[in-house]
């Protein structure tokens, strides 16, 4: 057991935030040394984060930004990974969210450990891609 390993288990899943994604990573996404790729975990996280924004938006939008990305821990293949998403911004036309991950390894379900996290920022866009408001609750569809 490595000493990223060793860390206490997160015992409490983030009540301030929604699950989003939940998924099983497979050996196909695994790296030279067997762990999931970091890259694999990054389009996870985009796609959970990806969830609240749209929402938000009504519609399409894209990543534009990437603040911070920090990993835990490694991923493992058969982990099941819990992706909690909160909304910490909502501008004119972009969207700010934190992603959390959670990994259940295999031998002990019901455990959780914070594998990584991360903050992105996406854009509301149009059907070419082109930026575009977003409408407020208040505000009648277009």
């Amino acid at each position: 057991m490595t000493e990223r390993e060793s860390l206490p288990p997160d015992s409490h899943l983030p009540n301030d935030k929604e699950l989003v994604l939940r998924v099983i990573p497979m050996p196909s996404d695994t790296n030279s040394n067997g762990d999931i790729f970091g890259g694999w975990v990054m389009a996870q996280v985009d796609l959970a984060g990806s969830v609240l924004p749209a929402r938000v938006a009504q519609g399409r939008v894209a990543t534009v930004a990437v603040k911070e990305f920090i990993f835990k821990q490694p991923v493992r293949v058969g982990d099941i990974l819990s992706f909690f998403a909160s909304i910490t911004r909502i501008g004119n036309t972009s969207v700010n969210v934190e992603v959390e991950v959670f990994a259940e390894r295999i031998a002990s379900q019901g455990t959780h450990f914070k594998v990584t996290e991360a903050t992105l920022t996406y854009v509301a866009i149009d059907e070419e891609g082109r930026s575009r408001q977003i409408k407020k609750k208040d505000e009648p569809k277009a």
